[in-house]
């Protein structure tokens, strides 16, 4: 994983990060003030964003990442480059980029699995100061998916 600033990113990297942080007001989220955005880069080329949706269940609650790849399945889009996410923290002074989850992180690696790649995440803030850059397998080691059951992938990837 690396730290970067906006200005190093290439021009693709940074139009997800935009595309990411426009998505991101639209949170719904009343109970953590936490407004997260995505944005996923097929191999076509379409970008496909989500925002987090909160549920007084909590455990409802879908984050902006799966919110993002469940739009990108309902358009046909499985085949997929990487993902970008920008956050804003309502009432905090200290903003640091925000990695996916451990859910979305397993949701990831079902689509990287289908894609062929290992999803690159860009994670950005409001102040873009500070950008994480690493892909899923970085971060989650030794994954589990689709793979590993002997699924036929070929048939899921479009």
């Amino acid at each position: 994983m690396k730290l970067i600033s906006f200005d190093r990113l290439n021009e693709g990297e940074r139009a997800l990060v935009e595309a990411a942080e426009r998505v991101r007001e639209n949170a719904y989220n009343p109970y953590s003030h936490f407004y997260v955005g995505a944005a996923l880069l097929g191999q076509d080329g379409r970008i496909i964003t989500g925002a987090n949706v909160e549920n007084a269940s909590y455990g409802l609650t879908i984050c902006a990442e799966r919110s993002a790849l469940a739009a990108a399945n309902a358009t046909g889009v499985r085949m997929l480059e990487s993902i970008a996410l920008s956050t804003r923290a309502e009432e905090s002074d200290t903003e640091e980029p925000t990695m996916p989850c451990g859910a979305c992180l397993q949701f990831l690696v079902e689509f990287g699995q289908i894609s062929g790649r290992d999803i690159q995440i860009v994670s950005a803030t409001t102040r873009r100061d500070q950008i994480r850059v690493a892909t899923v397998s970085e971060i989650l080691t030794l994954s589990f998916g689709p793979k590993d059951l002997g699924v036929d992938i070929t048939r899921y990837q479009r």
